[in-house]
């Protein structure tokens, strides 16, 4: 089946997760993306984490689906051809540093007076602009300036970095919806447009109400731990043989169920349990007659009785477990992508499903330029005589 981008071409010119990431959703739905790296050794990503036949699984990890290109970027003729080449683009992908595609002449303002249908995807930490622009940032730099890091953590313990480094993957999937909404626009006014996703932003995306309530409250929202902020009890328990299970069960629906299957629905009319705001004021005591009683039955158990009072519940999976997850298999999110020397490699699969035009893996990611001269010729219609002139050229 065609994907939903069949025949839409796109440049990733960007390095390590937020760009590539967003690329790669792109390719997956089924775009031409051709990945532009630097033909001295290719992007960074290329050589961070462990190896396996010959790549890097973090390389692997965010570039699925597509071709590479190697081009020398300090050189003039290169900049010329990466001009020909987003000429023909309908998307371009970058996160340099602001100002960096404007000195190799790439900037918007050339581009798209060579293609005005050109969406141009610019990813960063902090912007194209402001007193923080030039600000070299990475994840965690995003997690700490935007206040996730320091609502992360244990109350009494310091703040913490996320497990995941949701502030890229979260402005990989920003700058993807901002692609395809400006692929929409597009249909209506004929023009491209520039769109930006920063890391800092994201991360301030996510403060769910934590900014009115500093501003029109003066609350200074702080560490829970693992509590939700808005219900209680939702927190994890731990069981008499050892397992850990998060339980959400703060609304009206959900609190009487839970205390149902712990055989105290007297709780429900305890004044200090009653309410939400009475729950979330006395939430340490609550917490404490729940783990008193999850510590006397096995974890089996508690989930079973849970799950059939249709209490929302889960065990606090290990990684193996979330490969043996039967869910997971039966959904097929695991799949195998294809790798030259290993035949595949089993990675996450697309998290979006198009029931009519299907996300797909089609290919593995690319090995340095394995695709430099296939893109020319597809691109540009360059002959042998044209590539050779360039390779002589060092310019790919």
């Amino acid at each position: 089946m065609v994907g939903a981008l069949d025949g839409v071409k796109v440049l990733d010119l960007s390095r390590y997760i937020a760009g590539p990431f967003c690329a790669q959703i792109l390719g997956d739905l089924g775009a031409d993306v051709v990945k532009v790296e630097r033909s001295d050794g290719g992007e960074e990503g290329r050589r961070v984490g462990e190896t396996v036949g010959g790549d890097t699984l973090f390389f692997m990890s965010s570039n699925r689906n597509k071709r590479s290109l190697t081009l020398d970027f300090r050189n003039p003729r290169s900049q010329e051809l990466l001009r020909a080449l987003a000429a023909g683009a309908d998307i371009l992908i970058e996160n340099f540093r602001p100002g960096t595609m404007e000195r190799m002449g790439c900037g918007w303002d050339v581009l798209s007076g060579l293609n005005p249908r050109l969406i141009m995807v610019r990813v960063s930490g902090f912007g194209q602009d402001g007193p923080l622009a030039d600000h070299a940032c990475f994840d965690g730099a995003a997690q700490a300036l935007s206040g996730v890091m320091y609502q992360t953590g244990q109350a009494d313990g310091p703040p913490t970095m996320s497990g995941v480094f949701v502030c890229d993957y979260g402005t990989a999937l920003y700058a993807a919806i901002g692609a395809l909404g400006a692929l929409q626009a597009r249909q209506r006014t004929g023009r491209g447009q520039v769109v930006e996703a920063t890391l800092f932003e994201t991360g301030i995306s996510m403060l769910t109400t934590a900014i009115p309530e500093k501003i029109l409250f003066g609350n200074e929202m702080s560490r829970l731990g693992n509590r939700d902020r808005y219900l209680s009890p939702s927190h994890c328990l731990r069981s008499a043989d050892g397992v850990w299970i998060y339980v959400v069960a703060g609304n009206e629906v959900h609190f009487p169920r839970l205390l149902a299957v712990m055989e105290r629905p007297e709780l429900a009319d305890d004044p200090r349990f009653s309410t939400f705001m009475a729950r979330n004021a006395n939430v340490a005591e609550l917490e404490r007659i729940i783990d008193d009683w999850a510590a006397g039955v096995p974890g089996d158990e508690i989930l079973r009785r849970l799950h059939e009072a249709d209490v929302p519940c889960e065990r606090v999976a290990t990684i193996g477990d979330v490969v043996d997850n039967p869910q997971a298999r039966h959904r097929g999110v695991i799949v195998e992508v294809p790798h030259p020397e290993l035949g595949s490699v089993p990675f996450q699969g697309p998290a979006v499903r198009l029931h009519e035009t299907p996300a797909t893996v089609r290919t593995g990611a690319p090995a340095l330029g394995e695709h430099t001269e296939a893109v020319l010729r597809d691109w540009l219609g360059y002959q042998e005589k044209d590539i050779e002139d360039l390779r002589t050229e060092n310019a790919i």
